[in-house]
C-alpha cells in the first residue's frame, strides 16, 4: 500500500469526538455491573478464554483436559452455554454494532500513530499485536483477572487487589505507551 493510499485510509476515519460524555459512558458501565451482579454474577472475561481452550480440548482428548484440575474447575460442564461465554460473545458484537450504527467502522491494519513510529508494514502490527494479547491474557490469568474483572468488578467491591492491580495497570501502561510513541512531554 502506498503512503499516498495509507492516507487516504486513515482520513476517512478522522472523527475521533466521542459517542458518549465520559459522565455517560461511565454511568452506563455501573448500570451493567449492578445489573449482572444482582442477576448473575459480577464482571469478568479472561476465565472465559481458558473455558474455551478446556472445551475444545475436552472435545479432542478428553483424558488430558479431564486430568488438568485446572481446566477441570475452569471449565465447570465442559460447555460454553453460559452467561459468561456469551457475555464475552457480546463484546465485539457489540463492538461491531456501535461502529455500524454511528458509521465509524475501520477496518485499518496499521493505526496512524503505529505508522509514524514503527512503519506501515501489516505483518509487524499483527505479530506485535499478537504478543501484546497473549502477554495480557497470560498476565490476566496469573493475576486472577482481567481489566473488567478487577477495574469494574474488584474496584467496585473495594477489593485491595482490584485497587494494586488498577493502580499498576495505569503505571505500565503510560510507562509504555510513552517508551513506545517516544512522546515524553512533546505535546
Amino acid at each position: 500500500m502506498t503512503h499516498k493510499t495509507q492516507s487516504l485510509r486513515d482520513t476517512r476515519h478522522k472523527d475521533t469526538s466521542p459517542v458518549l460524555v465520559w459522565w455517560a459512558g461511565g454511568l452506563a458501565i455501573g448500570v451493567v455491573l449492578i445489573l449482572a451482579v444482582a442477576l448473575v454474577q459480577p464482571i469478568g472475561v479472561s476465565a472465559q478464554y481458558v473455558v474455551l481452550d478446556g472445551v475444545l480440548l475436552h472435545h479432542v482428548l478428553p483424558d488430558v483436559a479431564s486430568g488438568s484440575p485446572y481446566l477441570a474447575k475452569t471449565a465447570q460442564g465442559w460447555t460454553l452455554a453460559t452467561y459468561e461465554f456469551f457475555f464475552v460473545l457480546g463484546i465485539p458484537l457489540g463492538a461491531l454494532m456501535a461502529a455500524m450504527a454511528t458509521s465509524r467502522f475501520a477496518t485499518r491494519v496499521v493505526p496512524t500513530e503505529w505508522n509514524q513510529r514503527f512503519g506501515s508494514n501489516p505483518g509487524n502490527r499483527l505479530v506485535w499485536s499478537f504478543v501484546g494479547g497473549f502477554l495480557l491474557l497470560f498476565g490476566a490469568r496469573v493475576g486472577g483477572g482481567c481489566t473488567s474483572g478487577h477495574m469494574i468488578s474488584g474496584v467496585s467491591q473495594l477489593a485491595v487487589s482490584s485497587l494494586v492491580f488498577s493502580l499498576a495497570l495505569f503505571a505500565s501502561a503510560i510507562v509504555t505507551a510513552r517508551w513506545m510513541y517516544g512522546d515524553w512531554g512533546k505535546r
